[in-house]
């Protein structure tokens, strides 16, 4: 069964080439094929978990060679795949989530000339997510990494007739850019120390590295990481992916691309553990991240940034628990997991409201929508609740369990990363409150104004295609985190690849007192959102005299200041440098020899007058002159 694993890729992939190669001749029935190709890879998908849930743990990771990809010398890389519950756990999710993004598409692309193109984008998008998840050597991965680069710089970017839409696209691509390097550089010295990229070869071969080599690894593999997930101090390009169509939205920041860092970083498990340092600095950028993306989100009005930014603290929640080492990788992915199906839900129930509301954001003009979507408002609703760890629900299960083993570490660890994953929770109990309350309820501002275009609103609830991909979603929202927590299903069957899930011998704080205080907080959070948006009129209008610290979140905390500052600007002086050192420096060298080479045999070449009388002239000068030297030697 594994040896045909390759059909997992093959199928989205032939989706894609099908329909960028057949044009416009596709435009009919290829938003069908795009669906059905991810279908496919899901059924399979699920054939494969079930073929190995039976198996002994030891024989649960396979490794199946397709073919010699880059045989040069002593560099051999064979192309193959790695069935093992971590990635077959990619698997399911990133083609169920995305086939339910996809049906999502449908509706929402309806009216758009280019939908054929946009499910071929999405099928090579998903495509590379699965060579990324599925591959057995860091090479392997590393093609897919660069092609999930290059499917969301082309959907990022589809409405590319719209400024904002191409910026953002490629301040994504070069943004990761910056990652990749790192990624690279960690690949080159695996190969030098190891000889290899395989992940067997590698991670048998990490405890006889030298430590400092094994601590620049990790940390360059967490730059990677970075990158990809949107983390500090490279988050800044995420926000910004909103200006793609919705769809795009959910499949980046939901189920795949943004969960691609804390992939890499719990499948290179072996070599995190063995690297203290490594694993403090992941766990801290982490934490900053979470804290970074909730200050930001309560100060934004736009509904898709404010789930962006929500997006960027969760995976700060997840690169948390990853850094937490054996004591939280089982954890980072189940809430990872938890995420993709209440996240997904949420950007699809936004992109539910903008298709009712003339494609608006701004949730200053909504309100008073619950009366006119009722699916969507009860999915959104359900979507919400897990997100903010409402007990029993998704993320109660998922993201209390990070914050526990937060404060189970020692010492200041314990209390600067507990209260960090504490506060964010409160932070994300408000601003998530805050957006509910400033769509769904108080005034419908919507009826006394016109949407930006000029075109008055008439929301209304969205055809099945949107809603039943939303209802999918938000029973997994619902149920998802009991059925992977309850005796610890998720982390038993993970342990194949990321080791058993070790438990903490103490906490900074009672244990049983965690879940209460992380609730009262998250409930204190709502209360304060109630108190500033509930119960008062919000203005359409959003005001401008406000404190500092709200200008600053409105900013995004000066990130893409600080690096216009620290990196582009610098970056482009030091081309501007290097451009003139070449032209005036080397160039200058280059072009000054020639010039006198060229100048000096012009003026030795009028010496050749061609009169006979100059050549005899020439030769007695040159008798006088040898005469003459002769003299001197003998008489000196």
């Amino acid at each position: 069964m594994t040896a045909s694993s390759w059909l997992l890729v093959a199928f989205p992939a032939l989706g894609a080439l099908i329909l960028l190669v057949g044009g416009k001749r596709t435009n009919g029935w290829g938003h069908l094929l795009g669906c059905a190709t991810v279908v496919l890879s899901f059924v399979y998908g699920v054939v494969l978990f079930f073929g190995t849930t039976g198996e002994d743990a030891a024989n649960r990771v396979t490794d199946t060679k397709l073919f010699s990809w880059i045989p040069v010398d002593a560099l051999q890389v064979d192309f193959g795949l790695r069935i093992d519950p971590l990635s077959v756990t990619f698997v399911l999710l990133i083609t169920g989530v995305g086939a339910l993004i996809h049906f999502y598409s449908i509706g929402y692309m309806s009216h758009d000339a280019e939908r054929r193109k946009f499910f071929a984008y999405l099928n090579l998008f998903v495509a590379s997510m699965l060579v990324l998840v599925l591959g057995n050597s860091f090479v392997t991965l590393y093609l897919g990494w660069e092609g999930v680069g290059l499917a969301s710089y082309l959907l990022i970017g589809f409405w590319q007739e719209r400024p904002a839409a191409a910026t953002a696209a490629k301040k994504a691509f070069l943004m990761n850019r910056v990652g990749d390097v790192g990624l690279a550089i960690a690949i080159f010295l695996m190969w030098k120390y190891v000889g290899s990229t395989g992940y067997t070869e590698v991670f048998a071969a990490v405890g006889n590295m030298p430590a400092g080599v094994v601590t620049a690894i990790g940390l360059l593999l967490l730059l990677g990481a970075c990158g990809k997930s949107g983390q500090f101090p490279l988050q800044a390009w995420l926000p910004d992916a909103m200006e793609g169509p919705t769809p795009v939205s959910a499949l980046i920041h939901a189920a795949t691309m943004v969960t691609a860092g804390v992939y890499l970083v719990a499948r290179s498990n072996p070599i995190f553990n063995e690297t203290a340092d490594a694993r403090l600095v992941v766990t801290l950028v982490g934490a900053v991240t979470l804290l970074i993306g909730c200050v930001i989100g309560c100060a934004y009005d736009d509904i898709k940034k404010v789930l962006a930014y929500s997006t960027v603290s969760q995976i700060g929640y997840m690169m948390l628990a990853v850094g937490l080492g054996p004591f939280g990788y089982a954890l980072g992915i189940m809430h990872l997991l938890t995420h993709g199906f209440f996240k997904a839900g949420l950007f699809l129930g936004a992109g539910s409201v903008m298709h009712a509301m003339n494609d608006e954001v701004d949730m200053r003009k909504f309100g008073g929508l619950w009366r006119k979507m009722p699916i969507t408002f009860v999915t959104f609703g359900l979507g919400y609740l897990a997100l903010i760890g409402f007990p029993f629900l998704s993320g109660y299960f998922s993201k209390d369990a990070i914050i526990e083993a937060a404060f189970g570490q020692e010492g200041w660890k314990g209390w600067v990363f507990g209260l960090a994953a504490m506060l964010g929770a409160a932070l994300t109990a408000f601003y998530m409150t805050r957006l509910v309350l400033m769509t769904f309820f108080g005034k419908a501002r919507w009826k006394d104004i016109k949407s930006s275009d000029g075109r008055d609103f008439h929301p209304h609830e969205s055809p099945s295609s949107m809603t039943v991909p939303m209802i999918v979603l938000a029973i997994g929202s619902v149920g998802a985190g009991a059925f992977f927590a309850l005796g610890d299903r998720l982390s038993e069957w993970l342990a194949p690849s990321l080791g058993p899930l070790e438990e903490f011998e103490h906490t900074v704080i009672p244990h049983a007192a965690i879940p209460w205080l992380t609730v009262a907080l998250s409930a204190l959070g709502v209360l304060v959102a109630w108190l500033v948006v509930g119960r008062r009129d919000t203005p359409v209008e959003r005001p401008e005299n406000v404190s500092f610290p709200v200008r600053a979140a409105r900013k995004d905390l000066y990130g893409n200041a600080l690096n216009e500052t620290l990196v582009a600007r610098p970056g482009t002086w030091l081309s501007r440098a290097l451009v003139y050192v070449d032209n005036r420096g080397v160039d200058g060298v280059v072009n000054g020899i020639a010039a006198g080479l060229g100048g000096g045999s012009g003026r030795l070449r009028r010496m050749q007058t061609g009169f006979v009388r100059s050549y005899a002239l020439s030769m007695l000068g040159g008798s006088f002159l040898i005469i003459a030297a002769l003299l001197l030697v003998r008489f000196s």
